[in-house]
């Protein structure tokens, strides 16, 4: 189990990594292949830093109903 500071650290290192994402998809192509893998590439650590946060936020209650 990770603690709590390893998880913000990884917060944060994903977070950077988005950034740098970000910003070079603004400058590729829309119709280029490099644009492709870089959009698909933001939504894998997009999804990584939710499922983070997620665990954050520590849920509670059941997933059976």
């Amino acid at each position: 189990m990770r603690t709590e500071n390893q998880i913000k650290s990884k917060i944060n290192e994903l977070a950077l990594q988005k950034k740098s994402l970000v910003s070079r998809l603004e400058v590729a192509r829309p119709e280029s292949m490099v644009h492709d893998s870089l959009t698909a590439q933001l939504l894998r650590l997009e999804d990584m830093i939710s499922m983070l946060e997620w665990v954050m936020n520590d849920p509670s209650g059941s997933y059976h109903l």
